[in-house]
């Protein structure tokens, strides 16, 4: 795997959109033609060179290619943007849309992430060290389709609407979470080992959620339905299980109503 490196030179005054910070755009690329890939500074276009300095050529495709980003680029937009393959390392904190709509690979962001990280993500894999910001795989606004593949590990916090949407995959947040986790869900899994606040499921028809510590407000549409030891995430445990959200319209399978499911630890 070849590895590119791209260093923060001339930070951007306004927000920098730069879906183009990919191995699949940068796959085959020399230096020179990697500072020539465009970019958007607010409505302005520009490329990649004018903010970066460029170290190392590509791989010959994205599976082939490793990016690392370093410097300052909690301005920077879209990193990993549709990404199918290689590796993507951001030194530090970055702002919205990391990994959105990406399909393959890895993304690990050492520091924090804003929102919409792996929107409407496909597969792949992505770790953020620090915390996630709101809308974390879920659905592009006015969208139905959330993350449907691929895994996010969260170290630390995640904000609200985490999963919203979400239609597979799987999430884990190691700290705690805001309000509105897997809402309008049809899939997937969100495991929290930290705590969670309210609106925990609202409007979920499948899918799974599992709650390590407190939730502070349950919602009314999930129904108990006893007890069940589980092992999570290598991690074994015993489990208060509820169904729901029973106020929604619900599939069924083998001619049995298929719900979403919370667990809440014991």
């Amino acid at each position: 795997m070849e590895t590119v490196t791209i260093t923060m030179k001339n930070a951007p005054a306004l927000f920098l959109e730069a879906d183009t910070i990919s191995p699949d755009a940068f796959a085959g690329k020399s230096a020179a033609q990697i500072a020539e890939l465009p970019v958007f500074e607010g409505n302005n276009p520009s490329t990649l060179g004018k903010y970066f300095e460029i170290r190392g050529g590509a791989g010959a495709t994205a599976a082939d290619t490793k990016i690392v980003v370093s410097g300052d680029v909690a301005k920077v937009k879209y990193i990993g943007f549709k990404m199918t393959g290689g590796e993507v390392v951001v030194e530090k904190s970055t702002d919205q849309y990391v990994g959105a709509w990406m399909k393959g690979g890895r993304i690990t962001v050492k520091g924090d992430v804003a929102a919409f990280a792996g929107t409407a993500m496909k597969g792949g894999e992505m770790v953020i060290e620090g915390n996630a910001g709101n809308y974390l795989g879920a659905a592009y606004r006015g969208d139905w389709r959330g993350m449907s593949g691929g895994k996010i590990l969260v170290k630390g916090n995640a904000g609200s609407d985490t999963g919203m949407y979400m239609l597979g995959g799987e999430i884990t947040v190691n700290g705690n979470i805001d309000v509105h986790v897997m809402t309008h869900a049809e899939g997937g899994t969100v495991i929290v080992r930290g705590n969670a606040k309210s609106k925990v499921g609202g409007q979920m028809v499948d899918g799974n959620i599992y709650i390590f510590g407190t939730i502070d407000v349950m919602m009314p549409g999930f129904k108990p339905n006893g007890e069940v030891e589980l092992e999570v995430g290598g991690t074994k445990a015993k489990f208060a299980h509820f169904i729901g959200d029973v106020g929604e319209r619900h599939k069924k399978k083998k001619g049995q109503v298929v719900y979403g499911n919370l667990y809440k630890k014991i």
